[in-house]
């Protein structure tokens, strides 16, 4: 049997989640651990992503709760011993997880692209070297298995309507742990379509040389109704915000298309955005490594190919 922790996000079910769902049901029996208020249309997309079971953790208002989700999470896996226990890597995710595994004595094979069940054997499929090399790794410690999935390693489908038995689950005895309290929370404002969810990305790097000219990225961004990106050396420099900052420490995408514009490449955004169905890139170091992984490389400045890519693209408008 396999389960999937699934956060709340918004009201719903984190896409993340879905995600997970939609390969374990292909295992056979899946139950949803869900860490949220809930509502019946939350878990009827969890039925519809082939939850047949969905166990509802309510999580506290005030409260981070994740350390007794961990505790109770422990007390379920107890009565009904599951396989394989997947978590998206998030936040959230992470730290219960963390916590579950020192409970249960258990180890955790993170930063998963694919898993495979076959019997009683758990392999999970990681990538190296910036994602050059993939490497297989089988649990061998008892079950459950607890693995930690990358965002978009797999497409959220949804199936047939399902009605899921919901079984509602109390906060676990957390101790101490159990006693946190949220004092103030700040949702940053954006504008556009989200940047994991985009069709089309536009992205910004160091090569772009001002904070000033992230505006380019985004007049080039505007006509395409895409969301913007960005590097991690220009998050850290304060030009544009942490949330649209691709790469392992950042968020993983996957759109249709993705415009690197002053991206050298490092290792470090490659791993964010490398599966992108298409990939365009505008560089003026023609060995920059963005060119190894781009479909379309424009070896040029920023600054003189931009202008006349924003005025193409208003032109036709």
């Amino acid at each position: 049997m396999a389960w999937v922790f699934i956060e709340e996000s918004n009201g719903s079910p984190a896409t993340i989640g879905l995600e997970m769902l939609t390969k374990a049901r292909a295992w056979g029996d899946t139950a949803a651990v869900y860490f949220g208020s809930g509502s019946e249309a939350s878990f009827a997309e969890l039925g519809r992503h082939g939850a047949s079971t969905v166990y509802h953790i309510d999580r506290p208002e005030g409260a981070l709760g994740i350390a007794g989700a961990a505790a109770a999470l422990a007390d379920l896996i107890g009565q009904h011993h599951p396989d394989v226990v997947m978590f998206g890597l998030t936040y959230t995710d992470r730290d219960v997880v963390g916590r579950l595994s020192a409970r249960l004595g258990r180890p955790i094979i993170s930063n998963a692209v694919d898993v495979q069940v076959s019997g009683d054997s758990v392999t999970v499929t990681n990538e190296i070297f910036g994602g050059s090399t993939l490497v297989d790794t089988v649990f061998t410690a008892d079950s459950p298995h607890l693995v930690v999935v990358r965002p978009k390693s797999f497409v959220a489908e949804p199936g047939a309507d399902a009605t899921p038995d919901v079984v509602p689950v109390a906060l676990g005895d957390a101790g101490h742990g159990g006693q946190d309290r949220v004092t103030g929370s700040f949702v940053e404002e954006t504008a556009g379509p989200k940047l994991e969810e985009a069709a089309v990305i536009v992205s910004g790097g160091r090569g772009l040389g001002s904070a000033e000219a992230f505006d380019m990225v985004e007049q080039v961004a505007k006509p395409l109704k895409a969301a913007t990106g960005a590097t991690r050396a220009i998050v850290d420099a304060g030009w544009v915000p942490y949330a649209k900052q691709v790469g392992q420490t950042g968020k993983t995408v996957k759109p249709d298309v993705y415009i690197a514009c002053g991206v050298s490449g490092a290792m470090q955004h490659l791993v964010g955005m490398k599966d992108s169905k298409v990939i365009i890139a505008i560089n003026k170091d023609e060995d920059a490594p963005i060119f190894g992984v781009a479909d379309l490389g424009i070896v040029g400045d920023v600054h003189q190919v931009l202008p006349k890519l924003i005025e193409e693209l208003n032109g036709r408008s």
